[in-house]
């Protein structure tokens, strides 16, 4: 087992022995066999921006309920950089006429939610939405939902390059507010996203992934080694 898991990481460890070209859009450490250039283009050119609702947290519930609602306070706490449909950190809402009053606005795999508000500068932060079932999800409270309009991200990529300093970085000198940090959709569609073919894309994410899925194990080990200490 230990050789097969040797190998597996060898797999997806960056090598950058084989580097391409400098050049403008081509990172200096990548995965080996990926040499063309990462394509760089504006927000707007590449989303669609949805309609989210106003709902508070005195609407939602986690107990029961027809549709899922993704609060803003959720992504900058508790989601990671892509949610699982099927998660039970979605909240319901308690409204019961749900399925006609917000149809439109239901969102799809792959559709990136961004909180536009935060108290610090972790405003901008997103999570990409993964469906691994059926429920009816729509975005919430100070949340910018988006969707991409074409076909051309890896599934779980735009979660962790939307939250990379990479990117985020170029929200900073947009936030506004003192008390409360705020960034507006006629702003964030003016950034930049910078992206490789889908292959890559694949490979990023399934290794980033990856050391999520350790890190997240190691942390439950502590957990219960300094549990059983007390």
């Amino acid at each position: 087992m230990e050789v097969d898991n040797k190998k597996n990481d060898e797999n997806i460890i960056p090598n950058d022995a084989d580097k391409p070209q400098k050049g403008v859009n081509v990172p200096n450490l990548r995965f080996p066999c990926f040499y063309s250039k990462w394509e760089k283009n504006k927000f707007k050119n590449l989303f669609v921006l949805l309609k989210n609702n106003t709902l508070s947290r005195a609407e939602l519930n986690y107990n029961k309920g027809k549709i899922k609602n993704i609060h803003y306070g959720d992504i900058l706490i508790k989601f990671n950089d892509f949610v699982l449909s099927n998660s039970n950190s979605i909240p319901y809402i308690n409204d019961e006429s749900i399925p006609n009053k917000y149809s439109e606005l239901l969102l799809k795999n792959g559709d990136l939610i961004i909180a536009d508000t935060a108290e610090d500068y972790s405003v901008g932060k997103a999570t990409e939405l993964i469906f691994n079932d059926k429920s009816l999800i729509i975005s919430g409270l100070h949340t910018i939902p988006c969707r991409p309009v074409q076909n051309i991200f890896a599934s779980k990529y735009l979660g962790y390059y939307i939250n990379s300093p990479s990117y985020h970085n170029q929200l900073l000198p947009l936030i506004q507010g003192i008390k409360v940090s705020s960034i507006s959709k006629s702003q964030i569609i003016n950034t930049y996203i910078t992206y490789p073919d889908i292959k890559e894309q694949n490979k990023i994410a399934e290794f980033l992934d990856l050391i999520d899925q350790r890190i997240d194990t190691q942390s439950k080990i502590i957990y219960i080694n300094f549990k059983n200490k007390w």
